[in-house]
């Protein structure tokens, strides 16, 4: 089986990874620039945008590639599974109407509304700024401001935690008032990822993401420090019947785009926020997140040439899919003035990594040199048989790099996990 990555991250890096584990599978890669953890997996690359998908297309031609793992979400906005499989590629990832489930988040909740699919907050969209405003400055609430379309995971403003109500009416100026804004919802986050072939989901380990630049939880939002999962699978602030509950729920967002029409096959992301009344959704996204991609997939024990033949022929049901019974954390390695004001091309060194697996995302190579670029530069993961180990495998290895560079430290340490479970404890 040839398979076609798509997309230069950390979380590209652990899709190759995954793949070039199956002794059936030969790996090809489509990236904005060469990541040199991708490159070293793969049988040959293109350096191409990823959304320019008649061009991927070609090329999966040329080396009669027949099968493709989507990335990131842009090239699914652009439509490069549609393009895809009308080459006769099949792909892992959904066509560009069902994505919308991530890229038009007034769709999204829409869907959610008109299925009566719970877990929906409060929400409304608004087309122009004035008319926002206007909603906003005749009530007392906090809300979530959301632009509608795809932000790289940075672009919410929460009300009462990022901006009061003139930063607010400011942001949604910023972005032209083409918003959702939602009911702010006061939880624990977490995430459940789910391999799904258009009517059956395998749901994969809990993970729960550390979106904050700086440690303690504060500072801006980013594409993610790092995160972490547990042996059990499960988040310990998460009951049997809020796991189940979040479950039904992608089920049946699943369900809802196949009456639609518009089947949904590929990974379904799914960001809950677990409140006093149960898991409400966050968002979802159409992909891997990042980092969480590389937690889970650092677990898998199926070989993913079996993964692939279930997505692709709809027999997923059929198909066993396990995960190692471990704990990871995993820390992201950023630029300094990440992410407001990013350094980028300064040379950085790694140390002994011991047993951690690095990630590399994004970074290039000028000989032996690495060098940072403008966004998350690389990643550990720490595997053990507790959360405390994983830390400390992870901690070990980010520690020994040197430049201008930093990390979160606190990413998965039990002191975190122990303020969620009482954060939760303090809720119910």
């Amino acid at each position: 089986m040839r398979v076609l990555v798509v997309g230069s991250g950390g979380r590209e890096h652990a899709i190759a990874r995954a793949l070039a584990n199956s002794p059936k599978i030969i790996v090809f890669s489509a990236m904005s620039r060469v990541n040199p953890g991708i490159a070293a997996l793969t049988h040959d690359h293109l350096i191409i945008r990823e959304t320019e998908v008649q061009e991927i297309a070609t090329f999966c031609t040329n080396h009669k590639i027949g099968y493709a793992f989507i990335g990131p979400e842009a090239p699914l906005e652009a439509g490069i599974v549609d393009t895809l499989e009308a080459a006769g590629v099949r792909c892992v990832g959904p066509k560009a109407a069902a994505a919308r489930i991530e890229t038009d988040k007034a769709f999204c909740r829409d869907l959610m509304r008109r299925y009566a699919i719970p877990g929906l907050p409060e929400y409304y969209i608004f087309r122009d700024a004035e008319s926002a405003i206007a909603f906003l400055q005749t009530t007392e609430k906090d809300y979530a401001i959301k632009p509608i379309g795809l932000t790289g995971g940075k672009g919410v403003r929460i009300m009462g935690e990022h901006v009061g109500i003139e930063g607010a009416c400011e942001y949604v100026r910023e972005i032209n008032g083409d918003v959702v804004i939602e009911e702010r919802l006061i939880g624990e986050e977490f995430t459940l990822q789910a391999f799904v072939d258009g009517h059956h989901l395998v749901p994969m380990p809990l993970v729960q993401d550390h979106k904050r630049a700086y440690e303690g939880d504060t500072g801006p939002n980013t594409g993610g420090m790092g995160a972490y999962t547990l042996p059990d699978h499960r988040m310990p602030f998460v009951t049997d019947t809020e796991y189940k509950q979040a479950i039904s729920i992608m089920n049946q967002v699943i369900t809802a785009l196949a009456s639609e029409g518009t089947p949904y096959s590929g990974i379904l992301y799914g960001q809950f926020m677990n409140t006093a009344e149960g898991p409400m959704v966050i968002e979802f996204n159409a992909r891997f997140g990042d980092p969480e991609a590389m937690n889970v997939l650092s677990l898998l024990g199926s070989d993913m040439y079996e993964i692939i033949r279930g997505i692709t022929t709809g027999t997923l049901n059929e198909t066993k899919v396990t995960f190692l019974p471990k704990a990871t954390v995993c820390k992201y390695i950023v630029p300094a003035g990440y992410p407001d004001d990013p350094h980028s091309g300064d040379p950085i060194s790694v140390g002994q990594a011991g047993s951690a697996l690095l990630y590399y995302a994004s970074v290039v190579k000028n000989g032996e040199d690495l060098i940072t670029q403008s966004s998350r530069t690389m990643a550990y993961v720490g595997i053990g048989d507790s959360l405390e180990e994983a830390e400390q495998i992870s901690e070990a290895a980010a520690s020994q790099v040197r430049g201008k560079v930093r990390h979160r430290r606190d990413v998965g340490t039990m002191a975190v996990l122990e303020k969620r479970i009482q954060h939760m404890q303090e809720l119910r």
